[in-house]
């Protein structure tokens, strides 16, 4: 008997801490950086793993942990007269894809808009979702589980990985914690949750059907530094889940859903997901560096085959083929050769080229890592110092001044205090004047509301309207005094 009371008593505490997983950290004081909150987050994880095993099948409650840190993201597009914002109608740019049975699962919403979700990573408005969700969108619109709406401001975007970090001016939200995504098995339960086909707050279940999934679907877009090494799940994924929550089953984020493989552009069974390690990564970067810092091993490689392994005289087929080694890269450096196999990556296992992609993809410039190589049938350790793209064994800032820079307008969005303060909705200031169109016409402080009558909600929206802008445009807005201006000035001649 007193058996049988123990293990409802675990249960019974299994259930209260996923249940209540997201309430207990609003309790915690804000952290001082994002790396704090993921240390938090890893913390609350720690103790569903250990605490929620009870429940690890009880998809309800797993539901109502991960569903109110889903948001539903709405683009909206400005037309420009290359058309490349299109996003619903005319231009379809996932065309090229669906013929090779790859697709975005995003909808379209007809012209000038385009739908998908999100993942809030922070209680104080940090969201996670696909690069393609909100690429070239003038307005970014979030919409949270309890329906309240919010216009979002792009903190990064990284094209290599399909993620972007948005942020809205928010405290106090339920956010998802992170798992660890090289835990996951093959065969373990999992839910997508999303906004399929604008039905929000949507779960579905199913298993990891595969990991280190590589679709070629990133690596089209002529993306040389592309990482693909997919999360496969057959839980229903569909048009609109793209940059939804892959979760287990003990209520933690394992992956960011992307893609779906389907003929039709809707659920066949197939779809596939960032796994949230990366995940993690990508946006510690873009939040402290304004950019993604890419370090690369220096080699070029190979899966191997039975084929390969015949011809190279392999005994198995383990591991990654060196193809060949770039002359002053730091495979080169560590002492790396053509014909090695790549084994280990930090002890990690890697049999792909996928897998060691994304772990390559884990580290930053500059960081020393160890990599186990076979050569000629024995193991080596080797030790090696990762450099950039650039070269260097360094990180480095993005120039956030150049990115929002337009005909020599410098740019920042508003704050929702400015807004109060100024009595508008929407807007975005102008921090100085250089050379070009606008010199002279508008003053540092002053804010831009409309151009030609229409809303300016973020820096983005600026650029597509001026770049489409022929001849002369009217500029309304608010001086720095609070008082209202109209401008209207010549753009192009």
């Amino acid at each position: 008997m007193k058996k049988i009371v123990g293990i409802f008593a675990i249960a019974l505490l299994g259930g209260l801490v996923a249940l209540g997983i997201n309430q207990a950290v609003q309790s915690f004081s804000e952290p001082d950086n994002f790396q704090d909150m993921q240390k938090q987050q890893a913390k609350f994880a720690s103790q569903i793993e250990g605490e929620g095993a009870a429940v690890a099948f009880d998809f309800v409650k797993v539901s109502e942990v991960s569903t109110p840190a889903v948001v539903h993201i709405k683009s909206h597009f400005e037309a420009t007269k290359q058309e490349v914002p299109n996003m619903g109608g005319g231009i379809d740019p996932f065309e090229m894809f669906r013929d090779h049975g790859f697709d975005f699962n995003m909808p379209q919403q007809g012209p000038g808009m385009a739908a998908g979700s999100g993942v809030v990573i922070t209680q104080d408005g940090y969201i996670v979702t696909n690069n393609h969700v909100i690429d070239n969108a003038s307005k970014i619109e979030v919409t949270l589980n309890d329906k309240r709406t919010f216009i979002a401001e792009v903190i990064g975007v990284d094209k290599t990985t399909d993620l972007a970090l948005l942020k809205i001016d928010e405290k106090g939200l339920r956010f998802m914690s992170f798992g660890n995504s090289d835990d996951c098995k093959v065969g373990e339960w999992v839910l997508a949750v999303g906004n399929p086909m604008n039905l929000t707050s949507t779960v579905t279940a199913g298993i990891i059907s595969a990991k280190g999934r590589s679709i070629d679907l990133l690596r089209r877009q002529d993306n040389q530094y592309a990482i693909e090494n997919f999360i496969q799940t057959d839980a229903a994924i569909n048009p609109g889940n793209s940059g939804g929550a892959l979760v287990n089953t003990h209520g933690q984020l394992i992956g960011i859903n992307t893609a779906i493989a389907s003929q039709t552009g809707s659920y066949t069974g197939y779809g596939f997901a960032v796994p949230v390690n990366l995940v993690k990564k990508v946006m510690d970067d873009l939040l402290k560096y304004g950019k993604v810092q890419r370090a690369l091993l220096g080699v070029a490689i190979q899966d191997i085959t039975q084929d390969i392994a015949d011809k190279e005289g392999l005994k198995d087929l383990n591991g990654v083929l060196v193809k060949e080694v770039t002359d002053g890269g730091s495979g080169e450096k560590a002492g790396v050769k053509k014909g090695d196999v790549i084994t280990k990556i930090n002890s990690i296992e890697v049999n792909s080229v996928s897998a060691l992609q994304e772990e390559i993809g884990k580290f930053r410039p500059g960081d020393k890592i160890t990599i186990e190589v076979k050569r000629s049938g024995e193991l080596k350790t080797l030790n090696a110092t990762l450099k950039g793209i650039d070269g260097e064994e360094a990180t480095s800032m993005a120039d956030k001044s150049s990115a929002n820079t337009v005909k020599g307008l410098v740019l920042e969005s508003l704050s929702s205090a400015d807004k109060d303060l100024l009595k508008i909705k929407q807007g975005v200031k102008v921090t100085a004047v250089n050379d070009g169109p606008f010199k002279g016409k508008i003053k540092a402080g002053f804010v831009i509301t409309k151009i030609d009558k229409q809303a300016v909600y973020s820096i983005q929206t600026v650029k597509t309207i001026l770049a489409a802008a022929e001849g002369a445009v009217l500029i309304e807005g608010k001086n720095a005094d609070g008082s209202d201006a109209v401008i209207g000035l010549k753009v192009t001649e």
